[in-house]
């Protein structure tokens, strides 16, 4: 089963998230450099404080709380410190670009929470033989948003029609180190349709998944819980293909992936 993570900190939508099974909470106090880099895209900058993990960890019984922090910086320790006080689970770190942050980031841990790369910079993505023994090192979570746009591509999702998260996921399986990518739209939303987004999450192994904003938050009177449940029934289905299939789905996906790609490419033309 996938873990499903829900980025939030209302109590009460954590509350109905650890009801579910299969679930991670995840509270997101990443600001710094967050609205330069992303200026002039659809995303969205947190809010959250490190008062919002306790409140949060006060309500589960059984899902993990993670948190996203900083990038590294002069007051990670105290960061660091401050969240697992509060309870955290799991604590991940964005934006490092090279194996010498991320084993700072894991020293400054020291063993008191398993760490999650979160692994969205070309750096990172190239250096990743030299960091994935870093100790501590529980997961490596791809933001494809962040990492496409280091790479210079036009889709968030090109990544995978380009091989690269097959060669990423060969070597975290060898290391022993579980694999996430991505955020997850409803199964019949999004440019790339959740259902494409999910086989390839079962294609390559992945064990972690973002519910997108449009997940919970698109139009529709359908309940949080019961657009879970499909998403699982999905997860079930897909988990039944033959070798074949997959591989078709594989192949029809890239191709998916390639137009909207191209059709990115040719907007700023046409505008002009």
């Amino acid at each position: 089963m996938i873990d499903l993570i829900q980025i939030t900190n209302d109590p009460e939508m954590a509350r109905r998230c650890d009801a579910l099974p299969g679930m991670r909470l995840m509270v997101d106090l990443e600001q710094q450099g967050k609205a330069e880099r992303q200026a002039g895209r659809n995303t969205f900058i947190s809010t959250h404080t490190i008062a919002d993990v306790g409140r949060v960890k006060a309500v589960l019984q059984q899902a993990p709380l993670m948190v996203r922090v900083n990038p590294l910086h002069a007051g990670t320790a105290a960061e660091v410190d401050a969240v697992l006080r509060e309870g955290a689970d799991l604590l991940m770190l964005p934006m490092f670009s090279d194996a010498h942050e991320l084993r700072s980031f894991c020293h400054l841990v020291d063993g008191r929470a398993p760490v999650v790369a979160l692994l969205e910079t070309a750096g990172a993505f190239e250096t990743l033989p030299m960091w994935m023994d870093a100790p501590g090192l529980h997961e490596v979570f791809v933001g494809l948003n962040d990492l496409h746009l280091s790479l210079g591509l036009r889709f968030m999702f090109e990544p995978l029609a380009l091989g690269l998260l097959d060669s990423a996921a060969r070597l975290l399986r060898a290391q022993g180190l579980r694999l996430g990518f991505g955020g997850i739209a409803r199964l019949d939303e999004g440019l790339l349709p959740g259902r494409d987004v999910l086989a390839e999450h079962l294609r390559l192994g992945s064990q972690a998944v973002i519910l997108s904003r449009t997940f919970h938050g698109s139009a529709g009177t359908t309940r949080f819980e019961e657009e879970v449940a499909a998403l699982r029934e999905a997860e079930h289905l897909l988990s039944q293909r033959k070798p074949d299939l997959v591989e078709a789905d594989r192949q029809r996906i890239a191709e998916i992936i390639g137009r909207i790609a191209m059709q990115a490419a040719a907007r700023p033309a046409a505008a002009a």
